[in-house]
């Protein structure tokens, strides 16, 4: 699943979505967990017009009513992702697919693959890191729900990033799930953010499997969650016994 990610903008970066052309702010974060429960940069429709906004990644229910019960219901499930094959069965999920869909900006992420290696007891998780070939950002499907806490009084939009069937290439880094995040061209990515858009397109575009060969990946130190620079590639002779796609 995508519960570890990167995004670095770079001054006078831009982005067109619904006509427009904006500049985007300068953002760097080389990695930051999901399970960090924090804000993350997200695209919003505002009618013929598109935002970029802060979300707290992890999706949280209307009916949740504050930060305790947040907490506890952690303890049972978590809402990083939804699945594109379940979005519609889902009673949390339904209606932001409906109503509230947004894109989740994204320079690349983190993933493992299990290999056991010859003459090892066991498999062995390798950390990879994902991205674009020749793009410095591209956009996940997410979809977003409002959230009060009745208590505090406080405000914050809430989402998660749609997750689909894996390609080729991530079939064998994320090779125990299979699963990968739903990545947008700009066509599809302003599709996504059209409200008029109906159920089978909302499907086939949470469903979409982006080409493996628009994709780079390479490996890093196991360590690489407490390196300064944790996108730093790092050789393991052993995973030449099976290379990827």
């Amino acid at each position: 699943m995508c519960y570890y990610n990167s995004i670095s903008i770079a001054k006078g970066s831009k982005v067109k979505l619904k006509g427009k052309t904006k500049e985007l702010p300068v953002i760097e974060r080389g990695l930051q967990s999901g399970f960090e429960y924090a804000n993350w940069p997200i695209i919003k429709s505002n009618q013929d017009d598109f935002t970029l906004a802060l979300g707290h990644w992890e999706l949280i229910a209307p009916w949740v009513n504050n930060t305790i019960d947040v907490m506890k219901g952690r303890e049972k499930f978590n809402t990083l992702n939804a699945t594109a094959e379940r979005l519609f069965e889902s009673k949390l999920f339904k209606q932001p697919t409906l109503k509230r869909r947004c894109l989740v900006l994204s320079s690349g992420f983190y993933e493992w693959r299990h290999f056991k290696p010859t003459g090892a007891k066991k498999e062995i998780a390798y950390p990879y890191f994902i991205s674009l070939k020749d793009q410095p950002f591209f956009f996940m499907a997410g979809i977003f729900q409002p959230w009060v806490d009745i208590e505090s009084g406080e405000t914050m939009d809430t989402f998660s990033i749609v997750t689909t069937k894996a390609n080729a290439l991530m079939e064998q880094i994320h090779n125990k799930k299979k699963r990968m995040p739903t990545i947008l061209n700009e066509e599809q990515a302003n599709a996504w953010l059209d409200p008029n858009i109906n159920e089978t397109t909302i499907r086939e575009l949470a469903n979409h499997q982006i080409d493996e060969n628009l994709m780079t990946s390479f490996t890093l130190k196991k360590s690489f969650r407490n390196e300064l620079n944790p996108k730093e590639s790092f050789f393991y002779p052993e995973l030449n016994e099976q290379k990827l796609f």
